[in-house]
Order: C-alpha cells, then structure tokens, then sequence
C-alpha cells in the first residue's frame, strides 16, 4: 500500500514552467508596469521569475536586449488593439479609421506608461513600428493620399501616430507633474508670467489619461484632430 500523499510532495512533483525569451519579456513587463522601468534590472528580473539570474542570459543578452523585447512586447499589443478597433473603411472616412487606430494604439500605451521613454531610447527601428507606420499609409492612401502628401502627414503626426506626444518638457526627478509646475511657477514667475500663467492654467485632471508631463487625453485628442483637419484641407485641395 502506497504511503499517503503529503502537501510537500504534491508541490514537488508540479512540473517546472520551462523559461523562455517570451516569458521573461512578459515578466519584464509586468515589472515595469507594477514598478516602474526603473525597477528594471536583470536582477529584479530574475527575481521575479523565481530564477537564477544568471540563467536569463540564455534568453537576453543583457538589459538593453530586454529594454528590446518589453518594446516588442508592448508594439505587438498595439498592431493588435489598432488592427481589431472598430472604425469605417478608409475609403469612407479616413479621418475617423486613423483617429480609431491611433486612439486604441494610445490605450495600450496608457497601459504601460513607461513604454514611450524605452521607445524614444531604442537606437534602432523595430520592424513592427514599421508595420504599424505601413498601416498608418495604407489608411492615407485609402483616403485619397498621394505618397508624398502620406510622407508629410507622417512628419507632422510624428509619435502621435503611435499614440502618444513626444514631450517638450520633461521634468526631472522624482516630483509629479503638479510639483513640478509649482515649483517652477514659485521660482520663475517674475522672470517668466506668461510661461508660469499657461502652466497656472492647465490643469490636468485625468490622471488615468495622463503619458507624460503634458500629454493627457484632452490635449491629445485635441491637437490629433487639428492635425486630421489639416490635413483633410491639403488632401481636399490636392496638395
């Protein structure tokens, strides 16, 4: 007769999850997103696999090829959200398909805030930026684009395209953006009252739809469909 099974021996007979790169690039995100990328090291990482952290070197050569793999990651999540979002056809309205692509792109970066920084760090171009930014022309040109009036549009979305403004001010350290502002009004607000007055006046009040210093929703919405009227005009006057 068999002896009876124990707890103990139930949890060491469960097999081992084998790691792999895919899951320790979904392990690094889900760090970054918990702690922030700043957390980030291949010993947090380690950790959070229960692993050795020598043994992740199998899978990534070392930190920059993790800053990699999470942007991977996180732009295979946004070819997916763009590419299953609900919108008309281009060729009915091009402006409301590439304002739906480019708002559930911005959905998964509010997701992983820390996405944005890693992606203006990465010296080289993902080939899946390319593929998303092969979309963004295919919509364009769907919509009554020439190639050249495509290339101009690209240029004037820049990041926006992806779902995000890249930033004219980025704050340092480890104060909010609300700090951040006062101090900056307390200290130069004889030398600087119309800076200090525009910042007095822009409250941001989303916190859930704020990416970075001064890219909350509303201001995002609002200068992506300037830019779509825009370019309607040009579009419309063939130019």
């Amino acid at each position: 007769m068999s002896p009876p099974t124990t707890d103990a021996d139930e949890l060491t007979e469960q097999p081992r999850i084998p790691l792999n790169r895919r899951r320790v690039l979904r392990a690094a995100v889900r760090l970054a997103d918990r702690d922030g990328i700043d957390s980030l090291t291949m010993r947090q990482l380690a950790q959070e696999l229960g692993v050795e952290a020598m043994s992740l070197y199998h899978h990534v050569a070392n930190k920059e090829a993790v800053l990699d793999g999470v942007a991977e990651v996180v732009l295979g999540e946004v070819i997916a959200a763009a590419d299953e979002v609900e919108a008309p056809s281009p060729e009915t309205d091009w402006r409301a398909a590439l304002r739906a692509r480019i708002l559930a792109a911005r959905e998964v970066f509010l997701r992983h805030g820390w996405a944005p920084r890693v992606l203006e760090s990465r010296t080289t171009t993902n080939p899946l930026v390319i593929a998303y930014y092969d979309r963004v022309v295919a919509i364009l040109r769907a919509g009554g684009f020439s190639f050249e009036l495509a290339h101009r549009a690209l240029h004037v979305l820049g990041s926006r395209a992806l779902g995000f403004s890249q930033e004219l001010f980025r704050p340092d350290g480890a104060q909010t953006a609300d700090e951040e502002a006062a101090a900056l009004m307390a200290e130069l607000a004889d030398r600087f009252p119309n800076i200090v007055g525009m910042l007095a006046d822009a409250v941001h009040d989303d916190p859930d739809g704020i990416l970075g210093f001064c890219d909350d929703q509303f201001e995002f919405e609002f200068a992506l469909d300037l830019i779509l009227d825009g370019l309607e005009r040009r579009r419309a006057a063939g130019s």
